[in-house]
């Protein structure tokens, strides 16, 4: 099970959660969020994917954060519609393509047209409280990589609260997804029993359940939750 912690922000702290060896770190590129990043990303393990959230950004400005940060994944937390994800995922390819053609016969060099050397991956987040239509989620299948159901909320992400999980046993899909929203150590047991489900969760992502205040994470329960779900 992959585990994804999201809303990072400090450097000695991002250093001190990439140390544990998560699957993911998300960095939150939306102005209106508390954990709005802003600053040098440290180096870690090239294993944790490098993950931006945004929020109904232009397209220009993600890809070119892509390439500044070197993002592994893109976090969709708006209302992006299917064209939307389309066209951001064929100038990431056509970027990566670029790219590599140009450094071929050259020792590669980071520069400005670095995306990744992987093909970025796309994460499209849907909002979810008591109930939900998947049948919003059929366009946008063939063109993203993940899902993500968060909690329904005021807030783009890290709202503190848990939607029904029930609603997941309707998901028709087997396109894989993270299971988001006001997770903390509390809710391992039950996570327990959701996995053993036959639905396609491809990790758990978690924000602030596990914070001392926005942005700083709580490193031993953040120890001790990976330790869990990878049993």
């Amino acid at each position: 099970m992959k585990l994804k912690v999201c809303g990072m922000k400090y450097i000695e702290n991002i250093q001190q959660v990439a140390a544990l060896q998560p699957d993911y770190l998300g960095f939150i590129f939306y102005e209106k969020s508390k954990r709005n990043f802003e600053g040098i990303i440290p180096e870690f393990s090239k294993s944790i994917k490098k993950t931006g959230v945004f929020v109904n950004e232009y397209i220009e400005i993600v890809i070119s954060l892509v390439e500044e940060y070197q993002l592994d994944a893109i976090q969709l937390h708006g209302d992006e519609s299917v064209e939307y994800v389309t066209d951001l995922k064929n100038q990431l390819i056509e970027r990566r393509a670029l790219f590599i053609e140009e450094n071929k016969h050259q020792k590669k060099q980071k520069n400005k047209q670095y995306v990744s050397e992987n093909e970025v991956e796309i994460i499209k987040v849907f909002g979810i409280k008591d109930e939900f239509n998947f049948d919003v989620l059929k366009p946008y299948v063939a063109v993203v990589d993940f899902f993500l159901f968060d909690t329904k909320g005021k807030e783009r992400g890290g709202n503190g609260t848990k939607f029904d999980w029930s609603v997941l046993e309707k998901y028709p899909f087997k396109k894989p997804f993270f299971l988001s929203g006001g997770i903390g150590l509390e809710d391992l047991e039950q996570i327990q029993i959701v996995l053993k489900t036959n639905l396609p969760i491809y990790g758990i992502d978690v924000n602030s359940k596990f914070e001392v205040e926005p942005g700083v994470k709580k490193i031993e329960e953040l120890k001790e939750f990976k330790k869990e779900i990878s049993v």
